[in-house]
């Protein structure tokens, strides 16, 4: 039998892991700026923490999930999003306290779990980066959030960017909003989609994010969201939409932009660029914006919360797209070449005592002649060889070559074991 990995699913092999560190490292240093901590959560929840936070008439839910019994007949999802388990998290730890700085600032890393039809950068295993913001209902908290994911995109590259921004207010602005929505949209309850017909009295917003084509006709024309925000709401979008304008970050309002997870209000945001690898015209690469209820849906008190997710797999195909240089921090420093079998003890010495100084070393472990370790030296990027045979034995020492410039010297073993970086430092920086 030959056996495959589960479809939806990739391998991430050495060469491809490099550019995954990348862009987790930019992300992990620019979320210290601005002082969010990592936090890591369990990857399969009790299915109540995604049922209830993410909407029952969410695609998550009712589509997506991977979701079973266990051996104590719990009922257990996968986790689908990482927002509902670091808000449970949040919860059951009291982070909530008087003794915790608020807002409470985290990022998470991590793979999630949809089953859904895979394509390009949408995988049924996929990874995500994400934030969260706990215990501020300031706009200024939104427009923080907002600039790190554009600054985070920047950083490793990017610059065709659209910023898209809509609000869907307070309690009030979505009770009054629903209403009318449910009024415009039923005189057309038999032309919609057999999805939307479900969604109409259960989420009536939901239908606003059918990808169903006859449910567009309807879509374009429905009330806007805007026209029923309360005062207070209004106060808060306005005040998000000056804050962007203070920091000179663009944006486009769209009163239809609605978000696939129940759990959003006020301020929502998408993060959009053109890319060939991922579509025809703007495609979302990061989506996000508040949740002023999710704390308390989950037990907690009255607790508001703001953040972002984006794909790793959908952002890696449009740095690749872009053409976007990432670093290779993989070269080897030292490749030790043993000539004969007496030098075996020898380079396997030298090549760990260079390791415990901190340098990258290798050897052969496959009784290469000698041509064919210079091969695997050149092959693998060596910055020095390290060359020892019977007659450096003899003498203690060994032939170390810089490989860029074929600058060769001779070393003692004692001194390559002792302290190779003054070596590097001292005896090739002044040769001529």
């Amino acid at each position: 039998m030959r056996y495959q990995k589960p479809k939806g699913t990739a391998d991430i092999l050495p060469g491809d892991t490099e550019k995954w560190r990348f862009v987790e490292d930019t992300a992990r240093k620019l979320f210290k700026t601005y002082q969010y901590r990592e936090i890591r959560t369990p990857m399969f929840e009790n299915f109540e923490v995604f049922s209830r936070t993410s909407g029952d008439t969410s695609d998550i839910v009712t589509k997506e999930m991977y979701d079973f019994k266990d051996k104590g007949d719990r009922h257990i999802s996968l986790r689908p999003e990482g927002t509902a388990g670091v808000v449970r998290a949040f919860v059951e730890n009291k982070l909530y306290g008087p003794e915790y700085n608020k807002p409470y600032k985290v990022y998470y890393m991590g793979p999630m779990y949809r089953y859904e039809r895979p394509q390009s950068g949408r995988l049924r295993e996929f990874h995500q980066i994400g934030v969260e913001a706990f215990g501020s209902d300031s706009p200024v908290l939104d427009v923080e959030v907002i600039s790190m994911a554009i600054n985070l995109f920047k950083k490793l590259g990017l610059s065709d960017l659209r910023l898209t921004l809509n609000s869907l207010g307070d309690k009030t602005s979505r009770d009054n909003y629903r209403a009318a929505l449910i009024e415009y949209l039923e005189p057309h309850f038999e032309e919609l989609s057999e999805e939307s017909k479900v969604r109409l009295h259960k989420n009536p917003l939901r239908v606003l994010d059918s990808k169903e084509e006859q449910d567009q006709q309807f879509v374009a024309d429905a009330p806007s969201i805007l026209d029923y925000l309360t005062d207070d709401a209004k106060a808060h979008f306005e005040q998000v939409k000056q804050q962007l304008d203070l920091l000179g970050i663009d944006y486009v309002v769209d009163s239809t932009m609605v978000r696939g997870l129940d759990y959003y209000n006020h301020t929502i945001f998408e993060v959009m660029t053109q890319s060939k690898s991922l579509g025809h015209g703007y495609t979302t690469i990061c989506a996000g914006g508040r949740y002023n209820g999710l704390v308390e849906e989950l037990g907690g008190p009255e607790v508001s919360g703001v953040g972002f997710g984006l794909g790793i797999e959908r952002l890696l195909l449009l740095l690749q797209d872009e053409q976007v240089s990432m670093p290779n921090d993989d070269d080897l420093d030292v490749f030790v070449v043993g000539i004969g079998e007496a030098a075996n003890a020898m380079t396997l010495k030298v090549v760990q005592a260079i390791r415990a100084k901190g340098f990258s070393s290798d050897r052969d472990y496959l009784d290469r002649k000698p041509k064919g370790q210079f091969k695997i030296a050149d092959r693998l990027n060596a910055k020095y060889t390290l060359t020892i045979g019977e007659s450096e034995l003899e003498s203690k020492t060994a032939h170390l070559k810089k490989m860029a410039s074929g600058e060769e010297i001779t070393v003692t073993l004692e001194e390559v074991q002792q302290d190779f970086q003054s070596i590097i430092e001292s005896k090739f920086s002044n040769k001529k």
